[in-house]
C-alpha cells in the first residue's frame, strides 16, 4: 500500500472540520429551549460544551462526544490530539472524566492496520493520561479517517459550571495560546518549522483538566473550551448565554510563538472565514485592524484553552493557580461588562 500523508485524505482538519455556527444555528432552530426532562441540567439551549444529567443530590452526569479528520500526518499524535479535544468537554463543564468510547472510520483501501492501530493507541495513551478507560466503541469504513471519542464524566451538582454565569465585572482568562488553525493550514501546506509542529502538539495533547479544579472555586462563574469556532464564537456563545459583553483586549491576546507570522503570510483556514461571516454581526472590531489579525480572533482552535470568567478580584490568583498547574500561556485577556450581548476587542 502506498505511504500517504493523513491530512491529503481529508477536506479538512481538526475543529476547522465542524459545520459553520450559522449553519449549525438553522439545523437547530425548531429544537426547543425547554426539554420535559427536571434532571437534564445542560442540554441544546445555550450552546455548552456537554449535555448534564443530575442523577441525585450529589451526583451529575457528564456525556459529551467530539470527533474530527486528521490535522496532523502522524497518526499516533491524531490519536491523541482527537482524544483531548473530545476530553476537553467534560473538564469544561467542571467534571471529571469516568470513561471513554471509540468512534472510529477510516478508509481501509488507503491506510493500512498499523497507522489506524496507532491512531488508536494514541487516543489510549491520552485516556491513560487522564486516568480513564476506553471501554468500547463503534468503527465504519468511511471515504475520510474520521477519530474522536464518546466520553462520560461526573460532578457535584454545585460544580457543574456552564458557557452562561459570567458576571458584569468579571476578568475573563485564556488557558492557552491562539492559532492552532493557522499552525494546521501552514502544515498542511508543508510549511510549518519543525518547532512550530512541536509548539502545537504540545498544546493540542494538554489536558484541560484544570477545569475539575476551577469549578470547585465558588469565584469562577463560568467556563467554556475555545475551539472550532476560534475565540470569539465561543466567547459569543459565553456573552449571549450569559446576557453580558465581553471587552477583549487584543494586546493581552496569548499567541503560538509564529502565529502571526504565518497569519501575515496567508496561512489562513476557510473555516476561520465561514466563523466571521456567521456572527460578525455582534463583533466590534477597531477601525482599520489588518485583515490577518481579524483572522486570528476567528482561528479555529482544536484542542483549544479554556475561557473562564471570574471575580475580577480574584483573577490574578485564579490566573497564577492555572500556570502553576502547567498552562504557561494562561492570561488575563479581559472583561465582562453589562451591555447587549456581544464581544468588543479593543
Amino acid at each position: 500500500m502506498t505511504s500517504v500523508r493523513l491530512t491529503d485524505l481529508a477536506h479538512g482538519g481538526g475543529c476547522g472540520c465542524k459545520l459553520a455556527p450559522s449553519v449549525l444555528q438553522q439545523l437547530l432552530a425548531d429544537k426547543p429551549t425547554a426539554m420535559p426532562f427536571a434532571q437534564l441540567l445542560v442540554g441544546t439551549e445555550a450552546s455548552d460544551d456537554a449535555a448534564v444529567w443530575q442523577v441525585d443530590d450529589h451526583t451529575c452526569v457528564i456525556a459529551t462526544t467530539d470527533f474530527f479528520m486528521p490535522v496532523v500526518d502522524d497518526p499516533f499524535d491524531f490519536g491523541r490530539i482527537a482524544a483531548a479535544n473530545a476530553l476537553s468537554d467534560i473538564y469544561a463543564m467542571g467534571g471529571k472524566p469516568i470513561m471513554a468510547l471509540a468512534i472510529l472510520g477510516m478508509p481501509l483501501n488507503k491506510l493500512d492496520v498499523d497507522t489506524v492501530r496507532a491512531i488508536l493507541a494514541g487516543g489510549e495513551a491520552i485516556c491513560a493520561q487522564a486516568g480513564i478507560p476506553i471501554a468500547g466503541g463503534h468503527s465504519i469504513d468511511s471515504a475520510e479517517p474520521i477519530y474522536g471519542l464518546a466520553v462520560i464524566g461526573l460532578c457535584a451538582p454545585a460544580d457543574v459550571r456552564r458557557n452562561g454565569g459570567a458576571q458584569a465585572g468579571d476578568a475573563i482568562i485564556l488557558t492557552k495560546g491562539l492559532g492552532v488553525g493557522i499552525y494546521s493550514a501552514a502544515f498542511k501546506k508543508q510549511a510549518l518549522p519543525p518547532e512550530a509542529y512541536a509548539e502545537m502538539v504540545a498544546s493540542t495533547t494538554q489536558l484541560n483538566s484544570v477545569g475539575h479544579a476551577l469549578a470547585k472555586d465558588k469565584d469562577v462563574h463560568a467556563i467554556t473550551d475555545v475551539t472550532g469556532f476560534g475565540l470569539l464564537g465561543h466567547g459569543l456563545e459565553m456573552a449571549r448565554a450569559s446576557g453580558v459583553r465581553l471587552r477583549i483586549e487584543a494586546s493581552r491576546l496569548p499567541f503560538f510563538t509564529q502565529a502571526e507570522a504565518l497569519a501575515q503570510a496567508g496561512y489562513i483556514t476557510g473555516a476561520s472565514h465561514r466563523n466571521r461571516d456567521s456572527y460578525s454581526d455582534s463583533i466590534t472590531l477597531p477601525y482599520g485592524m489588518p485583515e490577518w489579525q481579524r483572522a486570528l480572533l476567528t482561528d479555529p482552535q482544536t484542542s483549544g484553552g479554556l475561557l473562564v470568567a471570574c471575580k475580577a478580584e480574584r483573577a490574578e490568583a485564579i490566573r497564577a493557580m492555572i500556570e502553576d498547574s502547567g498552562y504557561s500561556r494562561a492570561s488575563i485577556i479581559g472583561t465582562a461588562v453589562s451591555g447587549a450581548p456581544g464581544i468588543e476587542i479593543t
